[in-house]
């Protein structure tokens, strides 16, 4: 499979630091996110961007990744170094790059085969357990409230190959960030009849392009007119399930929060955060010279000092 680079894959440069990183990942986001673009092949495009944020938002696996840079180019099949075999076990001639790099940055790889279920001198060897398998898992904030399936795919160490195994999970409604779900049984297969190892999904929240989350609170900013905080007005704000009316009282200050009841993320007893409407000044691009005459009226008129409170 071609290689991915995913510097080029964010826009940014290898030395990008971490703010770098994540600011390039969230602008994609607003983008591509499959909820608002109308881009062609969004969904994918958010794919492929989240992957490459996993994997350079995390200092180890970015060392890593680091490393493999050295042997791929973009677009191109990869080779790997001199004399490298993947972690499934086979020489590089058998790697699927794209089951290789889940095997690094999902599961951690590596290992011998299950080998003979006879130990030394034709005695039987005791049975063993199979290796667990562990992966990240995206979630969108919307399938945190939907308790829908969502398909998984795998690389399972210890087969012939490296078996890349698809499985349709269940997101359990109310899922946290950081949570980790154990699929029983699911992962590598055991040796002189033990039983399976099993999956364990690290659920990863995907950055929302509109939503900040607070714990189960959400937060959203709403770009406002000077003039809609002055004299006050309605905003159709969106959430995780639609949009709402928002009354913005006259006399508004920017930076303020608007509780609204109810509308954030669910926890596992079925009840839901809050979402916090942050109101945003946003001024007008440049004005001519009516515009500014007015201002101008406006400001000798109100007589307002905004640092008053700084003192002398």
């Amino acid at each position: 499979m071609d290689f991915k680079d995913y510097y080029k894959i964010l826009g940014v440069e290898p030395t990008a630091d971490d703010k770098a990183i994540k600011a390039a990942f969230r602008k994609l986001a607003r983008k591509y996110h499959p909820d608002v673009s109308k881009e062609k092949d969004a969904e994918n495009r958010f794919k492929e961007a989240n992957e490459a944020y996993e994997a350079l938002s995390n200092p180890e696996k970015r060392a890593e990744y680091d490393e493999l840079r050295k042997y791929g180019q973009h677009g191109r099949p990869f080779q790997g170094p001199p004399g490298w075999q993947g972690r499934g076990g086979g020489g590089e001639e058998n790697v699927d790059f794209s089951d290789f790099f889940s095997s690094i940055f999902g599961q951690g790889g590596g290992g011998r085969g299950a080998g003979s279920p006879f130990g030394r001198g034709g005695q039987r060897a005791a049975p063993r357990k199979g290796q667990d398998v562990e992966m990240t898992l995206a979630v969108f904030l919307e399938e945190t409230l939907s308790g829908e399936s969502k398909q998984v795919s795998y690389r399972v160490p210890h087969t012939s190959g490296g078996e890349t195994k698809t499985l349709n999970v269940k997101i359990p409604a109310g899922v946290a960030d950081g949570e980790r779900i154990r699929l029983k049984g699911q992962g590598a297969p055991g040796s002189a009849g033990g039983g399976a190892g099993d999956l364990f999904l690290t659920i990863k929240l995907a950055p929302h392009p509109l939503f900040e989350v607070e714990g189960h609170d959400l937060i959203i900013h709403v770009p406002l007119a000077p003039w809609e905080l002055a004299l006050g007005t309605k905003v159709a704000v969106p959430t995780l399930t639609g949009r709402i009316n928002l009354t913005i009282r006259p006399d508004s200050q920017n930076g303020q929060r608007l509780r609204v009841k109810g509308n954030g993320l669910s926890n596992r007893q079925g009840e839901r955060g809050d979402l916090y409407a942050q109101l945003k000044v946003v001024m007008p691009g440049i004005a001519d010279e009516a515009t500014r005459a007015l201002w101008e009226g406006l400001s000798q008129k109100a007589a307002f000092d905004p640092r008053a409170n700084w003192g002398r």
